[in-house]
């Protein structure tokens, strides 16, 4: 674009610098006297056709200087109102084709102002609700012992304890979440097994799946290539969706937990037999503080799960039909892979 947008600019100054360049010459040739005949030999003529020269060239020039000042004016206002925070400002695409795009380049970038200020309002919001009823309790539980009302034993500082962590796991899902939506989470990769990832998590929950009288099942495909991941964090992701996909499985269900090679890469799925999710919930499942009734903490646990595998290169994704169960499956480039 700016290589475009150069030569137009040369192009004008060189047809501007050659008109006037032409412009000098006919009025010198017109007071030399190589114009016309007798007494005003040179004089009515020259100037004449200097005139015309001098009219197409101002109405040449205008109408490029026009198509150019304008719309650039247009961009240098809306970068004003945009500077004082009015993000809804957006430019008409006209006059030049480099005019053109950047007009369309200022309104994207202004969509995706206004798009972070209204995620930055939101989240605001949902740190403020999520926060309130923890500092509700422990502040309640606090001023009743400071007065008396309560005495300072187990029974009424353990609910300041418990929520104090309450607080402390959501800024720490907080502080990951943001490191890894920046693209600065440090991950420290290392040639893995899929396939001991899979048996690492399902061991981790097999004592719960049995107490409630779920089905935990893995299935881990032969000659699996090994995964440059970080497998401290991709296990977390693991351990998220199997905690989910446990506690909305009821008595006499099943999880399966399997790894398996695709075309793109490594897919590790987690699936479910429980009631499912519903189709208006479904494509929000891995925005932040988005939970339904029945979910535990702060509808962090997806989101967080989403950028850790995304930081990875990968990808997930969610497959759920109400009354049949839900389907997580993240896909991983497998070791060595482009």
């Amino acid at each position: 674009m700016r290589r475009h947008f150069a030569r137009r600019m040369a192009l004008i100054a060189f047809g501007f610098l050659a008109i006037t360049f032409l412009a000098s010459a006919v009025a010198v040739a017109a007071l030399s006297g190589l114009f016309g005949h007798g007494a005003h030999r040179g004089v009515i003529p020259g100037a004449g056709m200097l005139g015309l020269l001098l009219v197409i060239a101002i109405v040449a020039l205008g109408r490029t200087a026009r198509r150019v000042a304008e719309p650039m004016g247009d961009v240098m206002e809306a970068a004003d109102r945009v500077a004082n925070g009015d993000y809804g400002v957006r430019v008409e695409e006209r006059g030049t084709p480099e005019m053109r795009r950047l007009a369309r380049s200022f309104n994207a970038m202004a969509e995706r102002l206004r798009t972070g200020e209204d995620e930055r309002r939101n989240l605001l919001a949902d740190v403020a609700h999520e926060l309130r009823t923890p500092l509700t309790v422990i502040r309640g539980n606090a001023e009743g012992m400071l007065d008396g009302v309560y005495p300072p034993d187990p029974g009424h500082l353990e609910p300041v304890l418990e929520w104090t962590r309450v607080m402390s796991r959501l800024l720490d899902d907080l502080l990951t979440l943001s490191t890894a939506e920046a693209g600065a989470l440090r991950l420290h990769r290392s040639r893995t097994d899929p396939g001991h990832l899979v048996q690492d998590a399902a061991a981790a929950f097999r004592a719960q799946a049995e107490t409630g009288g779920v089905e935990l099942e893995t299935k881990v495909a032969p000659d699996l290539p090994h995964i440059d991941v970080d497998p401290v964090r991709i296990g977390e992701v693991l351990t998220n969706l199997l905690s989910n996909a446990l506690h909305h499985t009821p008595a006499g269900g099943s999880v399966v937990i399997a790894a398996e090679r695709t075309p793109d890469g490594i897919s590790l799925t987690v699936a479910d037999s429980g009631a499912g999710i519903s189709p208006e919930e479904l494509p929000f499942v891995f925005d932040r503080f988005v939970k339904t009734p029945e979910s535990r903490g702060a509808g962090l646990g997806l989101a967080i799960a989403k950028a850790l595998v995304e930081a990875h290169g990968g990808r997930i994704a969610a497959d759920s039909e109400l009354g049949r169960g839900t389907t997580m499956r993240l896909v991983l480039p497998h070791f060595g892979q482009a």
